[in-house]
């Protein structure tokens, strides 16, 4: 790399971006291209109905270096943002962990995969490559903060399945005041607690003080142009600034939304904010901001072949009480209607739910015809298949969820039979025809399951049968979110702190099977996401509290598929036809 006086050009222009803070300018302080090296990235590419898979997440160390959460190739790598001559490390993930996000603390790297784990580098310092040792040190106190943390970008525990359908939880309330804690370990003030409290649609006040201390650090205020999506209070740096995450959603889909970091004087005023290029990343990571020890922000922007590790510019902003809006005003592009017809049995919201969850909760036995052969083939070639993550070294063990097909399409039953008869589960390979011999459902063929429609729409096909709602805070159990020729989720309801919770089918976000999620709100628009109703659906009102016991009881007593062979039969073979 050319050099000049000692500096690299990109370390000269880390420094020049960081001496002129009002210029919000974005400099790209690190980047990776597809492959398995130190200096690349695990990417499987897309296809229809497929998103990006790719690097999950981002985090800033306590001396100032960045860790790369490299889920594909099974690693975490490390590096200097603003010493790249110094290389990248590789820190491997122990076998059979699939985390799809990561926080780091002292000497500890923890991971999320719907559990914590606390991993801890193994072998010599200095090694371009270690392995990472799961350790179990921490006290109930560091869990409880490990678990607020994770919870910043909505790596949580979703809703439990009685809450789904109340007329209190499904939807946000914006004239109702909240209030709800979160425990940050930070690094400029040790552990603190942030009260968030949103007065209403639009203003949040953030009360900041000592964990186990009455007094107070601050009271910062954010107000948004639009309305207020997720407020999650992210770090005090060792200047003692403050920063907060906040999510600016438009009432109309005629802006585009979006999300910021502000960050606040030790007082607690207001400074400027980092506004997050959303829009300009093609993948939906999980934790795409952190913020250094000594106050810079980074964001992690998916390319469709590789990634960028970005500096975000900051932007000054002027006044005591500001609104803050984002800079970025683009409409956001919406895929044109065509008339379609679908075959499609008596349907209610209930009805959705239900079906969704049962989905997600059927455990089944995985024989040897379901998991295939050992070792698992690679997504290359005429006769590649890949089985879902979530089926490594389960042979003969009971599973819990539907697995992620490419694809594959279904009824619920249908579904299951097949597992019965041992037919091979999962695929998570893309860009080659469907096969016929394997079992399971796409994100697509999923929401058309839960939909009850007789033939498969997928995400290019989801628009000619739904109707796009303006304000995405309309959206009900049983809609959808959809991304044409990516990927669509089935939306359950917005968790108390205005996060999205959705059923979705994904080899990565659930490594390769239906699962509930959570994720910002904002990260999800502005990615493309447009929030869409069934037609089948647009007079029927959401459910009421009183069918909310009827309405999860397949979330409490999960279908199991039986492990009795069955006699077998003949069916004729067709060739699986793509909408």
């Amino acid at each position: 790399m050319l050099r000049l006086e000692g500096y690299t050009i990109a370390g000269l222009l880390w420094t020049l971006a960081a001496s002129f803070p009002c210029v919000a300018s974005d400099v790209v302080v690190r980047q990776f291209e597809s492959g398995a090296g130190l200096n690349a990235v695990g990417m499987i590419d897309a296809s229809e109905d497929t998103e990006i898979d790719g690097p999950e997440a981002i985090y800033a160390g306590d001396r100032g270096e960045v860790y790369l959460l490299d889920q594909v190739n099974g690693r975490v790598l490390q590096f200097d943002p603003k010493r790249p001559e110094l290389g990248t490390r590789s820190l491997e993930l122990p076998q059979g962990l699939q985390p799809s996000d990561m926080i780091v603390r002292k000497s500890n790297i923890l991971v999320w995969d719907g559990d914590v784990h606390t991993l801890r580098p193994q072998g010599p310092e200095d090694a371009p490559v270690r392995g990472l040792g799961e350790v179990l040190t921490r006290s109930a106190g560091e869990d409880e903060i490990a678990v607020s943390t994770f919870a910043q970008m909505g790596s949580q525990e979703p809703g439990a399945g009685a809450d789904l359908l109340e007329t209190s939880t499904r939807s946000v309330n914006p004239q109702r005041v909240t209030r709800r804690q979160q425990l940050v370990d930070s690094r400029g003030k040790g552990p603190v607690i942030a009260e968030v409290v949103t007065a209403n649609r639009t203003v949040a006040h953030v009360d900041v003080r000592p964990r186990n201390k009455t007094s107070r650090l601050a009271k910062l205020r954010v107000q948004v142009g639009g309305r207020l999506g997720a407020v999650e209070f992210l770090e005090i740096d060792q200047k003692g600034r403050m920063f907060l995450f906040t999510e600016n959603i438009p009432p109309t889909d005629e802006e585009l939304a979006s999300a910021f970091v502000a960050r606040y004087s030790p007082q607690g005023d207001l400074e400027g904010v980092y506004d997050l290029p959303l829009a300009d990343t093609v993948g939906l990571s999980r934790r795409f901001v952190t913020v250094s020890p000594d106050g810079e922000v980074y964001f992690l922007r998916t390319r469709k072949t590789g990634v960028d590790v970005l500096g975000v510019g900051f932007r000054k902003i002027a006044g005591r009480t500001p609104v803050i809006d984002s800079i970025d005003r683009r409409p956001v592009a919406r895929s044109g209607r065509r008339a379609a017809t679908s075959a499609v049995r008596p349907l209610t919201r209930k009805r959705v739910v239900e079906t969704a969850f049962a989905f997600e909760r059927t455990t089944w036995r995985v024989t040897s015809g379901a998991y295939g052969q050992d070792p698992d083939q690679a997504c290359t070639g005429f006769r590649r298949v890949r089985r879902p993550t979530y089926l490594a070294g389960k042979l003969e063990k009971e599973v819990r969820g539907i697995p992620y097909c490419w694809g594959c399409h279904g009824s619920l039953s249908t579904i299951v039979r097949k597992l019965e008869r041992g037919v091979l589960a999962g695929n998570v390979c893309t860009r080659n025809e469907p096969r016929s011999d394997v079992v399971g459902v796409d994100c697509s063929a999923f929401v058309s399951a839960a939909w009850g429609l007789a033939s498969h729409f997928t995400t290019i096909a989801i628009p000619a049968i739904t109707t796009p709602l303006k304000d995405p805070w309309d959206l009900l159990p049983g809609d959808a979110l959809n991304k044409p020729r990516s990927h669509v989720m089935l939306f359950l309801r917005f968790t108390p702190d205005r996060k999205v919770e959705v059923m979705e089918a994904s080899p990565r976000g659930c490594n390769g099977r239906v699962c509930r999620n959570v994720y910002p709100l904002a990260a999800v628009l502005a990615r493309g996401y447009t929030p869409v109703r069934f037609r089948a659906l647009a007079s029927e009102p959401a459910p009421s509290q009183a069918s909310n016991a009827e309405a999860t009881s397949a979330a409490k007593e999960p279908p199991k598929v039986s492990s009795k062979k069955k006699s077998s039969r003949k069916t004729g073979s067709r060739k699986r036809r793509r909408n």
